[in-house]
């Protein structure tokens, strides 16, 4: 009998041992855990009439070289989605903590990884970390505090959208070329920001689905309006469209963008906002060659309505009749000498494209390039002594300068890329250009294809990538440095 009594006990304790180590219902994924050295450990609760998990997390972050956080996932392939309901529980203590949508490349804590992150005070932003131990970069929307948020991977691109309420997502823009390798990580996460704290997101209406290809001629161009930061190069989204924008300027006073659409010039403030049509009279087939004067109070447009062939025109800043600079085409304007008084255009003339400078109240132009092949945007140094342009002559198109007068003409870019449109900063220190790939022909600059921004250091030389993107033709054709020298906006695309 007593040793029966002790068998029984033993089974009591085995089932009770079982019981405290079941692993918790986990839904649609395979696995939960911390992440990084968290002060308190985190946890996840599933409740499936909801498809919801209350999930609460610790950690410091989730930025620069490594993430500290709880995360709920599943391991998968190939292109998908994944989308969620957020609402915190409780008002918290950071307004930076985080509930995220996040794609790991692997658990550790200085993973390759993107999410789209809610913040405990409402910012909304698809971050990412392109390499391992590396920095961490965002994209911020233009919105706050969405009631759901889906992040898209297609191919290499991830992008955000998020759904106000409405039931229904749309994108906010900011896409971005990241590749993963595969399998990956796929799921959810909360970081407390306070490594004291521990922070409760609920997730719910929880969905990943697989996405098919579709054919990129069964799809429509989106266009997103940004700036991107010099110091950290990370982006901002102003404005986000199904129409196709082109070649934002920044205004001088630092306060708006100026883009073309559909043939017109539109106006927009930096911080979002509508649009507005900037009046240009009779010209309504403008092209991505425009730009401001440099004391803010004249606009100059490239136009192709009176001859079908572009020709250069002025107008106030505030819109009104065009007065014609140019009588010859094609010419397509790029740059304005810092006094105000000259303009520096591409043109074609008896077969060749080179670079050429006019008054800006009209006259005789100048001839300042003859190589053989394609010379093209020219733009003034802020001091005046250069006018740098992108020049096909050595096979590849590179980034060049010379003297404002045409002499002195040396190569600046030096790699198997191909650099177009070289825009020096206002302080002097900085040029930002688009870099197409090598399968790109070099003479050419075309819409949808994976580009860089890049940065080079003038004093050093030394070139960075500010962001990898879908774009090309319309990303940066024009000045657009903010007026302190800190950002530069651009336009990026996507197909969907």
């Amino acid at each position: 009998m007593k040793t029966h009594h002790i068998i029984f006990a033993w089974i009591i304790v085995l089932v009770s041992m079982a019981s405290c180590n079941t692993a918790p219902d986990l839904g649609i994924f395979e696995g939960n855990g911390d992440i990084g050295k968290v002060g308190h450990a985190g946890s996840v609760q599933f409740d499936p009439s909801g498809n919801s998990y209350t999930i609460s997390g610790g950690g410091t972050n989730m930025w620069f070289e490594s993430d500290e956080l709880h995360y709920v996932w599943k391991q998968m392939s190939g292109d998908l989605s994944i989308s969620a309901d957020i609402r915190w529980v409780g008002e918290g203590l950071e307004p930076h903590r985080k509930a995220c949508l996040i794609i790991r490349q692997d658990l550790d804590t200085g993973s390759v990884y993107v999410d789209a992150a809610v913040h405990g005070d409402g910012l909304t932003s698809i971050q990412y970390r392109g390499v391992t131990g590396g920095v961490t970069r965002e994209v911020q929307a233009n919105i706050s505090s969405p009631s759901g948020v889906r992040i898209e991977k297609e191919g290499d691109y991830l992008s955000l959208s998020v759904d106000m309420g409405d039931g229904s997502f749309r994108p906010t823009g900011g896409t971005f070329k990241l590749p993963f390798n595969e399998p990956f990580y796929v799921g959810l996460g909360v970081c407390a920001h306070n490594n004291d704290n521990l922070e409760t997101a609920i997730f719910s209406n929880v969905e990943i689905e697989t996405l098919n290809p579709v054919p990129d001629s069964l799809k429509s161009i989106e266009s997103t309006l940004e700036t991107i930061s010099v110091a950290s190069f990370d982006r901002r989204v102003v404005y986000h469209t199904q129409s196709h924008i082109e070649a934002p300027n920044w205004t001088p006073d630092g306060s708006s963008l100026v883009y073309n659409s559909g043939g017109l010039l539109y106006r927009i403030p930096v911080k979002g906002g509508d649009p507005e049509p900037i009046p240009t009279g009779f010209a309504t087939r403008i092209n991505n060659d425009h730009g401001i004067s440099p004391d803010g109070t004249r606009l100059v447009i490239s136009d192709q309505t009176e001859t079908r062939r572009s020709l250069i025109y002025t107008l106030p800043l505030e819109g009104g009749d065009p007065k014609k600079i140019t009588p010859t085409g094609p010419s397509y304007w790029h740059g304005w000498s810092p006094d105000g008084k000259t303009l520096t255009y591409c043109a074609e003339r008896e077969g060749n494209y080179d670079v050429y400078t006019i008054p800006v109240n009209g006259g005789k132009e100048k001839r300042l390039t003859t190589a053989d092949g394609l010379d093209d945007g020219p733009e003034y140094s802020p001091d005046g002594k250069y006018i740098y342009f992108n020049s096909v002559r050595t096979g590849t198109m590179q980034i060049w300068r010379m003297k404002a007068d045409g002499s002195e003409q040396e190569q600046v870019t030096t790699d198997e890329y191909n650099d177009w449109f070289a825009h020096p900063s206002p302080d002097g220190r900085w040029i930002v250009y688009v870099t197409f790939g090598t399968d790109v022909p070099a003479g050419s600059h075309p819409p949808n294809k994976d580009v860089m921004l890049r940065l080079m250091n003038l004093e050093t030389g030394e070139v960075q990538v500010m962001a990898r993107l879908f774009g090309g033709q319309g990303t940066i054709n024009v000045p657009s440095w903010s007026p302190d020298s800190e950002n530069i906006a651009f336009v990026s695309y996507r197909l969907r």
